[in-house]
């Protein structure tokens, strides 16, 4: 390798290291976030529900979203659907076993554009199953608070079949169909503070 093409190759790795530098840890904060998900209930209807306990962080440098990063960690024994007789069933063996698996967890793995948006990529983990899940992403801007504190925030949405990761539990109706759709569809709303 020339001396010139030494020289490029250290400035570009240099370049590159002084913007990977630029980002920030941002830890989510839970108060004014939510981690929820929405199932067909008897095929007449969609029934929403959401964890109570989670965290997590979020890798940010501005204008950069091939560098953003994410983590997150949920409780599964806090799901809350407003029904304490079905979160009761939510969380034993039929579906969450939130004793055996007390964690879902998701791990980033890269950001890309697909279309007019972006697609959040990572691995899901979830009764003892990881499986690859993208999310629809959208960053909802930055500010910084009345109290100084660098706060982003991001939507994301996403569907995934809960039979892909061991949970089948279902009932099949007389007249056709099942008690719970396979199909859940993720809604999250994030809302992050600079780690200082």
């Amino acid at each position: 390798m020339t001396f010139r093409k030494t020289m490029a190759a250290l400035l570009a790795a240099s370049f590159l290291t002084a913007a990977a530098a630029t980002a920030a840890t941002y830890t989510i904060d839970t108060a004014h976030s939510s981690v929820g998900f929405k199932v067909r209930h008897m095929m007449v209807s969609k029934v929403t529900g959401s964890f109570g306990e989670f965290s997590g962080t979020v890798e940010y440098v501005e204008g950069q979203p091939a560098q953003w990063a994410a983590a997150a960690t949920i409780k599964t024994a806090s799901v809350n659907t407003n029904d304490a007789k079905r979160d009761g069933h939510l969380r034993n063996a039929d579906f969450f076993d939130a004793e055996k698996y007390p964690e879902i967890t998701f791990a980033s793995k890269g950001v890309s554009q697909k279309g007019g948006g972006w697609v959040l990529a990572g691995d899901l983990t979830m009764h003892g199953v990881t499986k690859p899940v993208e999310l629809e992403l959208e960053f909802n801007g930055a500010i910084t608070d009345p109290w100084g504190n660098d706060r982003i925030g991001f939507s994301a949405r996403g569907v995934l079949d809960r039979r892909d990761f061991g949970i089948t539990y279902n009932t099949v109706l007389d007249k056709g169909g099942v008690a719970v759709s396979d199909e859940v569809e993720l809604l999250l709303e994030i809302e992050a503070i600079a780690s200082k």
